[in-house]
């Protein structure tokens, strides 16, 4: 009782004075940012047009959710995860909506309230550190269990050696299994058979020619702050390789080529001290030089790494990396977000998000960067991926999502990396969207854009969502599916075939 007095002047204190917009829930989770109920499966969906026969299997889609209404600060990255699923089979599709059963949700829904401090909405100033100090008083006296976890798991998706994970870079992943009918269940949190002990962050990358999956965890209060690993396609883990850097750096995504992993250590770190100082950990260094490290994917520590400096470049994500060995570089492409920190922390200055093509010399140790568009072209562009069959080799095409007006997403673009053109699919007025997903042909020998591309839109006047299928070669809608739920904008999603389906853990 005398902690939730605490709490409870804690956060009066906290809404005396307005809060920032990047921790203010009536911005952060306004329109259709806002959160939905679970749904259960509905079969026989409506569909405008013909799902085309190759599209055989589910499509999911992390986003955050928070089950509970916030009580005080809360950044739209704090929600509790959930997974909409979209199956195909025999020309029909079916609509599923559930929450991953993270530690945190399955205590605070049975304590009727949230109880685990929001990692971006209120750790910041004294009040944050107030928070961490009831939150562990609580786990001290047994009120709360933070040993199994805090991760809420909204970010992003991957189907690796027969299992569906669910990950946010502040914890294990949590496999999700995908019923029969379409519905979506959680088997727990997946230490891959007791090998992982530490966190992973969300956007691990699967080379198409190995099978192996490749990862990252950083650690924002103790070294080593960056921790490199892999694992088999049979789900057996590499040795931890610890790349030192001098400072916790938020490390969201990374790269892979065919024989190297690249790592980006950007200018947003984090400073806990700040914490003390009334401000936000997560801070934009201005005086730092971002720097990429190239290191061969099966090296056993990092003493061979190649760091090259990459002056004024925040990439949030990478959508691919090839070598180049004719000139010794290892080319990058990433959208460079400015001002780096802007998500995090309010600033005054519109965001830009620029598609760029970012070459690291190894021979020189030199860098150069250019944006791909046209100054004429130029759009944010932000989520999105290129044809995973081709990761870590040299792409053509890239499908992003056109993120603009900033945050919402007016439709997707198909880019061409060698030459800038752009071809553009429009939402329409008042609809809105997410991240494309690329689904390449299974037909052998395809060419690299031969596949559709799948995305979630809302219709903001009607409060109707649906499914677009859109064909990559000619950017035409091939079908919508009609959708008995609103679907809010959300994070990342992946497609796993019918025959990977059927060999589910």
């Amino acid at each position: 009782m005398a902690l939730d007095a605490v709490e409870r002047a804690l956060t009066a204190h906290e809404l005396r004075l307005p809060l920032p917009k990047t921790a203010d829930p009536g911005v952060q989770i306004a329109g259709n940012f806002s959160p939905v109920p679970e749904h259960p499966v509905t079969h026989s969906l409506p569909v405008v047009g013909k799902i085309p026969e190759s599209v055989r299997g589910v499509y999911v889609r992390n986003g955050a959710n928070p089950l509970l209404e916030p009580q005080a600060g809360h950044h739209f990255f704090d929600g509790d995860g959930m997974i909409h699923a979209v199956q195909f089979a025999d020309g029909a599709a079916s609509y599923s909506c559930r929450f991953t059963e993270t530690q945190r949700l399955v205590q605070e829904r049975a304590l009727g309230r949230s109880i685990f401090p929001k990692a971006i909405g209120e750790l910041h100033g004294h009040s944050g550190i107030a928070r961490l100090m009831l939150f562990y008083a609580r786990g001290l006296f047994k009120l709360v269990d933070h040993g199994q976890g805090s991760g809420v798991a909204n970010a992003g998706v991957v189907y690796f050696n027969n299992r569906l994970l669910a990950m946010s870079e502040d914890d294990l992943p949590y496999h999700v299994s995908i019923t029969p009918a379409g519905d979506l269940k959680t088997v727990g949190r997946y230490s891959f058979d007791g090998q992982l002990n530490s966190t992973m962050i969300a956007h691990p990358k699967i080379d198409p020619v190995s099978g192996e999956l490749f990862a990252l965890s950083y650690d924002v209060v103790q070294k080593p702050y960056l921790k490199y690993f892999r694992f088999s396609k049979n789900g057996e883990k590499s040795e931890d390789v610890e790349i030192p850097l001098s400072e916790p750096t938020m490390m969201h995504d990374f790269a892979i080529t065919e024989n190297y992993v690249v790592v980006p250590d950007q200018q947003v770190v984090f400073k806990l001290s700040e914490m003390i100082c009334g401000g936000s950990p997560v801070v934009y260094d201005k005086e730092k030089v971002c720097r990429f490290g190239v290191l061969d994917k099966y090296s056993t520590d990092s003493s061979e790494m190649k760091w090259v400096q990459v002056p004024d470049c925040f990439c949030f994500h990478l959508w691919n990396a090839w070598e180049e060995p004719e000139t010794d570089e290892i080319v990058v492409i990433g959208s460079c977000m400015t001002p780096p920190d802007s998500i995090f922390n309010e600033c005054d200055e519109g965001l830009k998000s620029v598609l760029s093509e970012i070459r690291l010399n190894l021979k020189t140790g030199e860098s150069t960067r250019k944006p791909i568009l046209s100054e004429s072209e130029q759009v944010n562009l932000e989520a999105g991926m290129v044809n995973r069959n081709k990761l870590g080799r040299k792409t053509r095409f890239a499908y992003l999502a056109i993120a603009e007006p900033w945050p919402k997403v007016s439709g997707f673009a198909k880019v061409d990396l060698f030459t800038g053109e752009v071809k553009k699919f429009m939402y329409g007025d008042d609809k809105y969207g997410g991240e494309p997903l690329f689904l390449p042909s299974d037909y052998p020998n395809s060419v690299e854009d031969d596949g559709y591309i799948l995305a979630f839109s809302h219709d903001e006047k009607a409060c109707k969502s649906e499914l677009q299928i859109v064909n990559a070669v000619t950017m035409e809608l091939e079908a919508s599916v009609k959708l008995p739920s609103r679907v809010p904008y959300g994070f990342h999603g992946t497609f796993i075939g019918h025959k990977e389906l059927a060999n589910q853990a």
